[in-house]
């Protein structure tokens, strides 16, 4: 896995609440509240894929750990700079 990110929960958090936003502003996912967390990382994981917006991580390696990292690097391209995550 790649080095671990400064602030990687507060970003994976920010990553998951900026997707599920989106998802559900286009309706296509209604979550319930009984939805786990990994659900929606998978979920949300599988979405940026499908909007070609991530590589797919290759065969084998696409566990949940590197799916957190990936959702979390993603997000650092889609802050500003200045953003308090990134500091």
């Amino acid at each position: 896995m790649a080095k671990k990110l400064k602030n990687e929960k507060g970003l994976l958090r920010e990553a998951l609440t900026m997707i599920m936003d989106d998802a559900v502003k286009r309706g296509i996912v209604e979550f319930e509240a009984t939805d786990s967390h990994d659900l929606k990382i998978e979920y949300a994981y599988r979405l940026l894929i499908h909007d070609k917006e991530i590589a797919p991580l290759p065969k084998g390696q696409d566990t949940p750990p590197n799916i957190r990292h990936r959702l979390a690097m993603w997000v650092t391209h889609k802050l500003p700079a200045d953003h308090d995550l990134l500091k």
